[in-house]
């Protein structure tokens, strides 16, 4: 009797199992750049910020149309003109069992202001972060600052506990060769679990079951690779290898909504694509001026700028996937955007310059550029050289793995770059984010505007940027950052080039949010 009833119980077991397994659904993607450390302090990258999302929680997040949505903060509120008091969600775990308290949040916020972490600019220094029980935290500003939590969607809590256990305090910088336990390993309250991982090679995520949200997916694992070639990339999801691929290059959008069984997702990004110049040094690093740095000449930048044929790459390279833009931020995102107009290309005019500021034959310059991290980087970076050939100026082109572009041109690789391409997409979707971190002056170690990798400084830009932190009027606000916009067009502080689109390819048995911001969060995928 016992012998009917065990098997009985195995022959239902196993059915249930079968069940399980055919209700399991995995989610198989694929990017053209890697995923390789997972400290969340890092690298201010959407890419990786996205992946790490997934996992790691702020205190904030954002919802699909990109309005802020209360995560590990249920709540918050100004107490005082100089106080916000955040109400922190009682009964968190994090994926190891540890409670998530208090003590996390301002541990997290030390360590996220420390040496090498690529994050600073989501709390200020010298904003106080005070603890008023377990599960109450008080940050207490200097002065008034409207837009404190816009970035904390991306500033990531992490485990005090498990951190200081596992002696990763230290944060791994983008161009630490040694990472520490934090940077390959993960251990956040997110809807799912990093189980495995190998830097620049495969990541694997499971649900996590503990999770203080109501999933609104139906995801067990998902399964993530990066695939650099774009045909390799594309055949793989065309055949059904994968679900989802991004980006998907422009001339095959059409092949991809063509085939049967997938289609492309496309949509405006608020990202800006951009140049910056060093004008910081008194003699550039990589040129064959010297003893002086031809970009601390504004007639110089200007060459260049009007080098360029936008409309060119627009319709060239990026087959009408991208807007020209005149300023380093969307349009979306600042209201007065179309009073801004971008210089004209002329390369006549640009040779004039040229000659004007003492290089009638031009120059050569060395350009840094990523091969894996924006839409058709590297080509962009091919044309710009090869539109600067026309007014005399050679560029010698470094174009190389995101991984090493970043280690390299970054405060941690010592702003090691004479003239780069970068993009950049305002955290907080706010101008002020883009005057300070891009615009700002700052020092050699990154202090200021830590993403200025050029270095361009015009104090009056500065002091704007600190009045529009504090302004709560939003017409007295924008009039300031237009204000700012044009000190820094004037003195051509970069070169911007456009806002990129978006193209994902999906397959049809997947449904995905794809928001503007370029992440891509599992939390709200379907597959059916």
């Amino acid at each position: 009797m016992r012998r009917i009833k065990s098997v009985a119980a195995a022959t239902a077991l196993a059915a249930l199992l079968a069940s399980t397994a055919a209700s399991a659904e995995t989610l198989k993607f694929a990017f053209q750049g890697t995923l390789n450390q997972l400290d969340p302090y890092s690298l201010n990258e959407t890419f990786t910020l996205g992946m790490l999302g997934n996992a790691y929680e702020g205190l904030t997040r954002r919802g699909a149309n990109l309005e802020i949505e209360p995560a590990l903060a249920e709540s918050w509120e100004i107490v005082e003109p100089n106080r916000w008091r955040f109400h922190l969600r009682k009964g968190v775990k994090f994926h190891n069992g540890n409670d998530f308290t208090a003590e996390d949040v301002v541990f997290s916020a030390e360590r996220l202001r420390a040496e090498g972490s690529d994050l600073k600019t989501r709390l200020g220094a010298d904003v106080k972060v005070e603890i008023v029980d377990d599960h109450t935290v008080d940050f207490v500003l200097p002065g008034p600052n409207p837009i404190l939590h816009y970035e904390w969607d991306t500033w990531y809590i992490m485990d005090k506990e498990w951190t200081e256990a596992n002696n990763a305090v230290k944060v791994t910088s983008a161009s630490d060769t040694n990472p520490n336990h934090a940077a390959l390993h993960a251990n956040g309250t997110g809807p799912f679990r990093i189980d495995t991982h190998e830097a620049g090679v495969k990541t694997v995520y499971s649900k996590y079951d503990g999770w203080w949200d109501k999933p609104t997916h139906n995801l067990d694992t998902v399964e993530f690779t990066p695939i650099a070639s774009d045909a390799t990339r594309i055949a793989a999801l065309l055949s059904g290898e994968l679900d989802m691929v991004y980006p998907v290059p422009v001339q095959d959008i059409k092949r991809v909504e063509d085939n049967d069984g997938t289609r492309a997702l496309t949509g405006p990004e608020l990202r800006t694509i951009f140049l910056g110049m060093d004008q910081r040094r008194d003699e550039l690093l990589h040129s064959s001026v010297k003893g002086k740095n031809p970009f601390q000449d504004r007639r110089v930048r200007l060459a260049f700028y009007q080098a360029i044929d936008m409309e060119a790459i627009k319709d060239k390279v990026m087959r009408g996937l991208s807007t020209p833009s005149a300023l380093m931020i969307s349009p979306f995102l600042f209201s007065r955007a179309d009073e801004f107009k971008r210089y004209p290309y002329d390369p006549e005019a640009s040779k004039k310059l040229l000659a004007e500021a003492g290089y009638p034959d031009g120059f050569s310059v060395g350009m840094d550029c990523p091969n894996d991290r924006y839409v058709n980087d590297e080509a962009i970076c091919q044309t710009v050289a090869a539109f600067l050939a026309r007014v005399g100026v050679k560029v010698d082109l470094n174009a190389q793995p995101k991984a090493k572009y970043f280690a390299k041109v970054l405060a941690s690789g010592g702003y090691d770059t004479s003239f780069y391409l970068l993009g950049w997409t305002p955290s907080s979707f706010d101008s002020w984010n883009v005057l300070a971190n891009i615009e700002g002056c700052r020092d050699d170690a990154g202090n200021g505007g830590q993403f200025n990798l050029g270095g361009y400084c015009n104090p009056e830009v500065d002091k704007l940027a600190a009045r529009i932190l504090e302004e709560n009027d939003p017409e007295k606000r924008d009039d300031l950052i237009a204000e700012a916009f044009r000190l820094t067009i004037g003195d051509v502080s970069h070169i911007p080039l456009h806002q990129q689109g978006l193209a994902w390819g999906v397959s049809d048995k997947v449904d995905v949010v794809q928001r503007a911001d370029n992440q891509f969060l599992f939390r709200s995928v379907q597959k059916h």
